[in-house]
C-alpha cells in the first residue's frame, strides 16, 4: 500500500476505514476516517513509503500521547502498515480559530480567555520538557460548548518538518493569536491565515489599541510584552507560558467555564458563512490504552465496549381519594335516613345478616381445621416468581460512555469527562453541551446521557443521581430487548424511571427491580446556565 492507493473506502491497518481526505502538508495526508473497532471517527496523518518523516512522526506521536492535558488533541494510534506510516488522532466537533477571525475579532474578554487557556494547556506540556511546536490560528479549536482543544501536538511540526520547536517559540506564536484575536490582524511572519498584516510604524508594530478601538489596556500591554522588541515603557518581556497565564488570569480570571459570548461567537461566525458545519477536528474521547477503564477483550479477540447506561426518576405517589379516618365521605347532596321505625327494623335486619356471615365465617375455619388434622390439607405453595427483593448494595460501575447518539445528536458530549460521575468525587463533574434557547436542548434533540456498564447483567434497584443546577428532567433507561447489549440508538431504550425538576439529587426507582447490564441516565431538560442550558452530574450510584 502506498500513500496513494490510501483512498477513500480503504482498509487501513485492517481497522481505519478511509472516509475522506482534509488536507495535504508537503506530500504527507491528513484523512477522516472511522475506527471500526470501536466505531468512532478519528483523523489519520498518512505518510508514503520511505517518506523520511517517518521516525521523527514516530517520536513526535510518542511525545504527543505522553501529553495529559485535555485542551490537547491526544494521538491515539502511530504505526507502519504496507510501508505506509500512519498516525491516529482524536476527532470531534470543533471550529478552527482561523475561520472564527475571518468573521472579525473577538471580544476583550474573550480573547484574554482563550489564549490563557492554551498558555495554561502550553505551560503544562512546558514543564516536561516538550513543545507543541506549531501553535497557530489553525490549531487551536473552540468547541460547540465554547471551551478551547489544541490540535496537532507535536505531529504538526513533524509533518511541516520545522522541528520540534522551543517553549518559547510557542510563546510567542501564542502572542501572535492574542495580537490576531484582539485585531483580527495578523502580527506575524509567513501564513497570514487569512487576515490582512497587521500595520507598522517606523519598523516598530502598532499596538492593538492602535489597530482597533476598545481593545483593554491591560490586554494590551500584555501583547506588546509579548511581541514587543523591545516592549514599551521598558516592560518586562514575557517569555514563558507560566508567566502568561498569570498575566491573563490577572485580566480575565481563572475560571475555566467560557465568556458567555464565546458560543453566540461561534454562532455569529456560522450565520455569517465563515464556518463549516462539517469541520471536525476537536478531540473527542480518551485512547483506549490511556483509559482508566480499558475496553474488553472477547474469546474471538475483538474489542467491546465496556459503556453502560443508567437513568434515574422519582416514583409518583397517588393521592388518597379518602377521608381521614378512611371512610368515603358521602356527597353533599346525599339526603340523610330519617328516625322511626322503618330505620329501626332495617338496622334489626342488618344486624341479623351480620350474625348469619359470622356463624358462616365459624362453620369454614372449623372445617379446614378438621381436613387439616385429617392429613388432607394442600400445603401452600411458596411464590417464587417476580424479581428478586431489593438488597440496597451498591453496584459496581465497570464503565461508561456519553450518549448522544445521531442523526440529531452530534456523537459525543465531553467524553474524557464521564468517568468523574463514578470517582467517589463529590468535586468532579460532567457536563452536556450548552444549549441556546430552551431548556429542552434548544430542541434541537431529545435528550443526552451516560451509559454505565455493570460488568453483567444485574439487578437494577435505583439509581441516585447528584446534580449540578436546578431543574434537570432526567430518566432511567434500560435496554428495550437484550438486557446484555448496548443499544446504539434512542429507540432501543425504554424507561422505568422518571425525575422533574430536579435539584441536588434525583433517585430514580423502577417500580420492581430490573435486570440489565446497561443502565443509560438520560436527560431530557437541562438547568439555566449563563447565557443558555446545560447539565451537570456529579456522581452516580447504582444499588441492586
Amino acid at each position: 500500500m502506498s500513500n496513494q492507493t490510501v483512498s477513500p473506502g480503504a482498509l487501513l491497518a485492517g481497522r481505519y476505514r478511509i472516509a475522506e481526505l482534509l488536507a495535504e502538508i508537503d506530500g504527507a495526508r491528513v484523512w477522516r476516517a472511522v475506527d471500526e473497532v470501536l466505531s468512532r471517527a478519528v483523523v489519520v496523518d498518512v505518510l508514503p513509503v520511505g517518506d523520511p518523516r517517518t521516525n521523527v512522526l514516530f517520536d513526535a506521536a510518542r511525545r504527543a500521547a505522553a501529553a495529559n492535558d485535555p485542551r490537547f488533541l491526544r494521538v491515539l494510534d502511530c504505526d507502519v502498515f504496507e510501508g505506509v506510516t500512519y498516525c491516529v488522532r482524536e476527532w470531534a466537533g470543533g471550529r478552527p480559530l482561523e475561520r472564527m477571525l475571518s468573521a472579525g475579532p473577538l471580544t476583550g474578554q474573550q480573547a484574554g480567555w482563550l489564549a490563557r487557556e492554551v498558555s495554561e494547556a502550553l505551560e503544562n506540556l512546558h514543564r516536561t520538557g516538550h513543545s507543541h511546536g506549531s501553535i497557530s490560528p489553525a490549531t487551536v479549536v473552540v468547541t460547540d460548548a465554547g471551551a478551547i482543544k489544541v490540535v496537532g501536538l507535536a505531529t504538526e511540526a513533524a509533518l511541516r518538518s520545522t522541528g520540534p520547536g522551543t517553549p518559547e517559540q510557542d510563546v510567542r506564536a501564542l502572542g501572535e493569536i492574542l495580537y490576531a484575536s484582539l485585531t483580527g490582524r495578523w502580527p506575524g511572519p509567513g501564513p497570514a491565515w487569512g487576515l490582512q498584516p497587521a500595520p507598522v510604524e517606523h519598523g516598530r508594530l502598532l499596538s492593538p489599541r492602535q489597530v482597533r478601538a476598545g481593545v483593554p489596556r491591560s490586554l494590551d500591554d500584555i501583547a506588546d510584552r509579548l511581541l514587543g522588541d523591545p516592549p514599551r515603557h521598558h516592560a518586562a518581556p514575557i517569555t514563558s507560558a507560566a508567566g502568561l497565564s498569570a498575566a491573563l488570569s490577572g485580566v480575565v480570571g481563572s475560571s475555566h467555564e467560557p465568556p458567555s459570548q464565546m458560543d453566540e461567537t461561534v454562532a455569529v461566525a456560522r450565520q455569517n458563512g465563515s464556518i463549516d458545519d462539517a469541520t471536525q477536528i476537536v478531540p473527542a474521547s480518551p485512547p483506549p490504552a490511556l483509559d482508566p477503564t480499558p475496553p474488553r477483550v472477547s474469546s474471538n479477540g475483538q474489542v467491546q465496549s465496556t459503556y453502560a447506561q443508567a437513568q434515574e426518576t422519582q416514583p409518583i405517589r397517588r393521592q388518597p381519594t379518602q377521608n381521614g379516618n378512611g371512610r368515603r365521605r358521602p356527597p353533599a347532596d346525599e339526603p340523610r335516613r330519617g328516625g322511626g321505625w322503618g330505620g329501626r327494623i332495617l338496622i334489626l335486619l342488618a344486624v341479623l345478616a351480620l350474625l348469619s356471615v359470622i356463624l358462616m365465617a365459624q362453620f369454614l375455619v372449623k372445617g379446614a381445621i378438621n381436613k387439616e388434622q385429617s392429613g388432607d390439607a394442600t400445603p401452600e405453595v411458596p411464590q417464587t416468581t417476580g424479581p428478586a427483593a431489593p438488597t440496597n448494595e451498591a453496584v459496581t460501575i465497570t464503565g461508561a460512555k456519553d450518549f448522544d447518539p445521531e442523526p440529531k445528536g452530534n456523537g459525543e458530549e465531553h467524553p474524557e469527562d464521564v468517568p468523574n460521575t463514578y470517582d467517589k468525587k463529590a468535586g468532579t463533574t460532567w457536563t452536556t453541551m450548552s444549549y441556546k434557547n430552551r431548556p429542552d436542548l434548544g430542541g434541537t434533540k431529545p435528550g443526552v446521557g451516560i451509559v454505565y456498564d455493570l460488568g453483567d447483567v444485574t439487578p437494577v434497584s435505583q439509581v441516585t443521581v447528584d446534580l449540578v443546577g436546578e431543574g434537570t428532567d432526567l430518566e432511567l433507561m434500560v435496554p428495550e430487548s437484550d438486557p446484555a447489549k448496548s443499544p446504539a440508538t434512542v429507540g432501543g431504550w425504554k424507561s422505568v424511571a422518571k425525575a422533574e425538576d430536579a435539584g441536588e439529587s434525583a433517585t430514580l426507582k423502577p417500580p420492581a427491580p430490573v435486570e440489565s447490564r446497561y443502565v443509560l441516565v438520560w436527560l431530557t431538560k437541562l438547568p439555566k446556565e449563563g447565557s443558555g442550558y446545560r447539565g451537570e452530574i456529579s456522581e452516580v450510584k447504582i444499588q441492586k
